[in-house]
């Protein structure tokens, strides 16, 4: 090979590195979180905040998985916190009256305070999924033996008023803070860790339900994963024209646990934009 086409070679491959930075520089402050750590994924590259796993999550999610149109067309609406007297029952209602199954994911010392609401919960044919005993503030920084009591005590109060298998299989930190260590001790614990695809902000004080809803529809993708919260009056009366709007661009709704046994976790983890 010739010095000057050597030389031209070297100058491409240069120029693809560089790109490959820039692109990376550009995202480094929104590297992809994923929606799912399912049980046996490594929890380094899933999670970690270090440059190689980061990396590799930048890489992954610009690459995304090859799925056939319209089939990741599901919803999954998961609320988090609670039960509450007064506002759950509101949300059931407008569940009910929308046909919509979602995903609970409960407090166990919650749950045990109001237990018949856990039970309506159930009975209304919703998913129940584990959000830890006590609802810690830090949840990061708990080591893997309390990972592992906040889980487990949450399961047992949980299961006194409900027979869900995600109870033991599924589970949301609390106030969506984790680390690598305390993946990998609900991993341990038998739990995939369900984050989500799209964060509307209704923990916030004071968001009205048009925003709520606008910003639903505007990150709309498919699969979607969507953090809701059970105690939000804004959030409860959004539902009817989000639902409205997801059903007409083609969307099923399911639970969490329906979605993940119809579609693979990557499909899940890198969805497709979808407007609605």
């Amino acid at each position: 090979m010739s010095r000057g086409l050597l030389g031209l070679v070297f100058a491409a491959a240069v120029a693809l590195v560089g790109y490959g930075v820039f692109r990376f520089s550009l995202h480094a402050g929104e590297q992809p979180i994923p929606a799912v750590v399912a049980k046996n994924d490594d929890a380094h590259r899933a999670v970690s905040a270090a440059l190689d796993a980061r990396i590799g999550r930048f890489l992954l999610h610009d690459r995304g998985p090859s799925i056939a149109p319209g089939a990741a067309k599901l919803v999954a609406l998961s609320f988090d916190d609670g039960p509450y007297p007064l506002r759950t029952p509101l949300l059931l209602d407008v569940l009910a009256d929308l046909h919509v199954r979602a995903t609970f994911f409960l407090v166990g010392n919650d749950a045990a305070q109001y237990p018949l609401l856990t039970e309506r919960i159930a009975h209304d044919g919703h998913e129940i999924a584990n959000h830890t005993l006590t609802h810690p503030e830090h949840f990061e920084n708990l080591d893997a033996a309390e990972v592992a009591a906040e889980l487990s005590g949450g399961a047992s109060l949980l299961e006194r008023y409900a027979s869900d298998p995600a109870i033991r299989t599924m589970m949301r930190p609390p106030h969506g803070r984790y680390s690598e260590g305390t993946v990998r001790a609900a991993q341990r614990a038998g739990y995939q860790v369900i984050l989500w695809n799209d964060d509307p902000g209704d923990w916030r004080a004071r968001i009205p339900a048009a925003r709520l809803a606008q910003h639903v529809e505007n990150n709309a993708s498919a699969p979607d994963i969507i953090l809701l919260h059970s105690g939000r009056i804004s959030t409860i009366e959004m539902l009817p024209e989000v639902v409205a709007r997801f059903r007409k661009a083609g969307f099923t709704f399911v639970t969490v646990g329906e979605m993940m046994s119809r579609l693979p976790v990557p499909a899940i983890n890198h969805p497709a934009k979808m407007p609605v």
